[in-house]
C-alpha cells in the first residue's frame, strides 16, 4: 500500500471512489455537481491510497476554500479507506496535513451509524466537537403566513441585499459552533450562482425597513428523490423569541409547495435546542444524526 498525491489523470478514478462510498460518510461535498467540477488544486489537497495493482482503496481530500480558511480551519471532503486499518488512515492523514500550516484545525462529520469510521477517527486523536441532526418534513400543508404589523417579507434582490443578508446571518450565528466564521457579501453572491439556487427561495424579513431575518430554500436530493433544503434560518439576536423563525419557516414551506416539492429537509446544530424544538413542532422528523470530530493542528 502507498499514499500518493492525486494527479489530474486519476481524478476520474477518485470521483468514482467518492460516489461508491459517499453513503458511508458525510456527503455534503460529494454531490454529483460538486464532483463534476472537481479539480486538483491548492484549495483541494487530495491523496489516494493504492494497492499493488494501483487501484484506489482509500482517499483523503480537504475543502480549503476562502470561507474555511478565514476561520483558520479546513473540512474533509472525504476521509475513507476500504481497509479498516488505523495505519491506512494515519498515512492518509499525515499526507494531507502537510497543506495545513496556516490553519488551527481540520474537522469532519460522520454518520453516527458508521461505528467503524468513528473508531478509526477516535484512534487518530480527533476530539468530539458537536452533533448535528438531519430532519425531514413531508407535510407542506402549513398555516397561512401572517406577518405582525410593521414587518415585511420579500425575496432577495440581487445587487441590493447581499450586505443585508450577510449582516443578519453573521449576527445570528456569531456564537453558534461551526458557523462562527462570518460570511462575506462575495459569499452571498456565490449562493446565487450555485447549481442548487432557486429563484425566490432566498427571503429576507424586515421590521420597519431594518433587516432582521433570512431564510433560504435550495434544490436538493434525498433518497434519490428531489427535495428542498431549508437553511440558513436566521433571526438577529434582539428579535429572537418573537415567533419570527416560525414565520420564516412556514413561508419557506409554502414556497416549496408552490415549486412542486413533496418534502423539505434541513440540518440543525445539536446545541441549538430552540431551533430543534421549533422544527419538530412544525412537523419535521429526525432521519439522520452526524457527529463532528475536530483535530487540532
Amino acid at each position: 500500500m502507498k499514499v500518493v498525491a492525486l494527479e489530474q489523470e486519476r481524478v476520474h478514478d477518485f470521483v468514482a471512489y467518492c460516489k461508491k462510498h459517499r453513503a458511508e460518510v458525510d456527503d455534503s461535498y460529494l454531490y454529483d455537481f460538486e464532483l463534476r467540477d472537481f479539480q486538483v488544486s491548492d484549495d483541494a489537497p487530495t491523496y489516494i491510497l493504492t494497492n499493488q495493482q494501483g487501484d484506489i482503496v482509500g482517499t483523503v481530500s480537504l475543502v480549503m476554500d476562502e470561507y474555511h480558511k478565514r476561520g483558520k480551519r479546513a473540512r474533509f471532503r472525504i476521509f475513507h479507506s476500504e481497509i479498516d486499518d488505523n495505519q491506512c488512515y494515519q498515512q492518509l492523514l499525515q499526507a494531507v496535513l502537510k497543506h495545513t500550516t496556516d490553519l488551527d484545525k481540520v474537522f469532519l462529520f460522520i454518520p453516527v451509524t458508521n461505528r467503524v469510521l468513528i473508531e478509526m477517527i477516535e484512534g487518530l486523536k480527533f476530539s468530539l466537537e458537536r452533533y448535528a441532526f438531519l430532519l425531514v418534513s413531508e407535510d407542506l400543508h402549513v398555516p397561512e403566513v401572517k406577518l405582525p404589523e410593521g414587518y415585511e417579507l420579500r425575496s432577495f434582490q440581487r445587487g441590493q441585499d447581499e450586505e443585508n443578508w450577510s449582516k443578519v446571518r453573521n449576527a445570528a450565528f456569531a456564537t453558534l459552533k461551526g458557523s462562527e466564521t462570518p460570511i462575506t457579501t462575495e459569499g452571498v453572491t456565490k449562493l446565487l450562482d450555485d447549481d442548487d439556487y432557486l429563484e425566490g427561495g432566498m427571503m429576507l424579513l424586515f421590521h420597519q425597513g431594518k433587516p432582521v431575518g433570512v431564510i433560504r430554500g435550495a434544490d436538493d436530493e434525498y433518497e434519490n428523490a428531489p427535495i428542498m433544503n431549508i437553511g440558513p434560518v436566521a433571526i438577529i439576536p434582539e428579535y429572537q423569541g418573537r415567533g419570527l423563525g416560525r414565520i420564516l419557516l412556514r413561508a419557506s414551506l409554502q414556497f416549496a409547495k408552490e415549486k412542486g416539492y413533496k418534502r423539505t429537509i434541513l440540518s440543525v446544530n445539536g446545541e441549538n435546542e430552540r431551533a430543534q424544538a421549533l422544527y419538530i413542532q412544525e412537523g419535521f422528523k429526525q432521519v439522520e444524526a452526524v457527529v463532528c470530530y475536530q483535530y487540532f493542528l
